[in-house]
């Protein structure tokens, strides 16, 4: 992240007031309050979402076992359990 001057960004009011409560201080303003979903960037949640829906259809639909499910896909048999249930 790059620093930049205030005084380059913000009208001298809006400055004057900012000064008021962080004078000389390092601040951080984040970007608005539009938050995405957690994964929607990084494509993990369809990945997990996907991966999900094949476990619960390979142990609905092919009669696999739980620890069969969990040996294949590298997972604990409780986290199993926890995406079959859900």
């Amino acid at each position: 992240m790059k620093y930049r001057n205030a005084a380059d960004i913000f009208p001298v009011d809006l400055l004057n007031e900012i000064q008021k409560y962080a004078s000389g201080e390092l601040i951080y303003i984040p970007q608005s309050n539009e938050r995405r979903d957690w994964g929607s960037n990084s494509g993990a949640k369809a990945f997990y979402t996907e991966r999900n829906s094949q476990i619960r259809w390979e142990y609905h639909e092919n009669r696999k076992k739980i620890s069969e499910l969990a040996t294949e896909y590298g997972l604990s048999t409780d986290t199993i359990r926890r995406i079959l249930y859900k």
